[in-house]
């Protein structure tokens, strides 16, 4: 039986708005001095991970969910179902919404919309991010839009490290400038622009927007969701539960010595954001560190970690 974790190769984007602080923070050899999107846990299409490690070695992501899915605990679907990034705002993001699962399927043909939520890893002083907006109505939303009253439409929230937010589908939002965040979203790459400060792309023109889709399924009015931050210490490991909703459980694993033995209730996803340490497993070891994603497959029955690390874990609820 399969029981070790599953290590994968990080993917990189380069974007308009991305820097260097994958490299700086995380050692990363990233691609340019605007990467701005590192894939660290992807089946996607547009990025999926490579195997590093075990029999699967070589193969990508979506190879071992469609060939091997006794390692997802044989879980329904035709694609992997979430996607782990980090991403770095040296500048700020477009002003953007995503569609939901019927919409997508709809419209753009594909299985999955994009319910997202962040961790903020770090920021600078003052950081901020567009969350929701002021609008009562579609019509107050659309005229606002129309007349490019941002300023009044726009929410803004400062940010400071170890912040959260859940981002359901539907939800007006936008990452400011010099914030990293770890992003768990539904596996889906479809993002509707309604306002990006009008730059221009690589091509010399303005990026373009999706003014008509983005009213289609922007919610209105737009309504804080309400979080709970549970958490519990069991032995050197504290678990703390950020988010638990339709699609995803996400956890911030705080390790400081040596866990108890935990028995895996379905694949997990790991992303290692501080120290380093070392998963036990099947009389194996396998050591970890800051800046690795690595998958607990379902076949795991039982581990111990150790160490002294700070993790992101998420869990697909479908």
């Amino acid at each position: 039986m399969y029981q070790e974790p599953i290590f994968l190769k990080p993917e990189f984007k380069e974007r308009i708005w991305g820097g260097t602080k994958l490299k700086d923070i995380f050692n990363y050899n990233i691609p340019s001095d605007e990467t701005g999107e590192c894939w660290g846990v992807s089946g996607h299409a547009n990025g999926p991970n490579v195997i590093m490690n075990g029999p699967l070695k070589g193969k990508t992501l979506d190879y071992a969910w469609r060939k091997h899915r006794e390692l997802f605990g044989n879980e329904k679907g035709e694609e992997f179902p979430l996607l782990v990034k980090i991403l770095d705002s040296k500048k700020d993001l477009s002003v953007q919404v995503h569609p939901d699962d019927s919409y997508a399927r709809e419209v753009e043909g594909e299985n999955y919309g994009k319910t997202e939520c962040w961790y903020v890893i770090d920021c600078e002083e003052g950081s901020e991010i567009i969350f929701g907006h002021h609008a009562k109505s579609k019509d107050e939303f659309a005229a606002m839009v129309k007349s490019e009253n941002w300023d009044q439409l726009l929410r803004r929230i400062k940010v400071k490290p170890g912040d959260f937010f859940y981002v359901p589908s539907g939800t007006i939002h936008a990452i400011g400038e010099g914030i990293q965040i770890l992003e768990t979203q539904q596996s889906s790459d479809i993002t509707y622009r309604v306002y990006d400060y009008d730059r221009v792309g690589i091509d010399g023109n303005k990026r373009e927007l999706h003014l008509d889709r983005s009213m289609d399924v922007t919610a209105v009015p737009h309504l804080d969701p309400e979080l709970t931050r549970d958490s519990f210490l069991e032995a050197g490991l504290r678990f703390e539960k950020l988010v638990e909703e339709e699609y995803f459980t996400v956890h911030h694993w705080d390790l400081d010595g040596t866990s108890n033995e935990l028995h895996p209730e379905k694949y997990t996803l790991v992303s290692v954001l501080n120290g380093d340490g070392v998963l036990h497993t099947n009389d194996k070891e396998y050591s970890f560190k800051k800046g690795d994603h690595f998958i607990i497959p379902a076949t795991t029955e039982s581990f111990t970690i150790s160490g002294r690390a700070q993790m992101i874990t998420s869990k697909s609820n479908k």
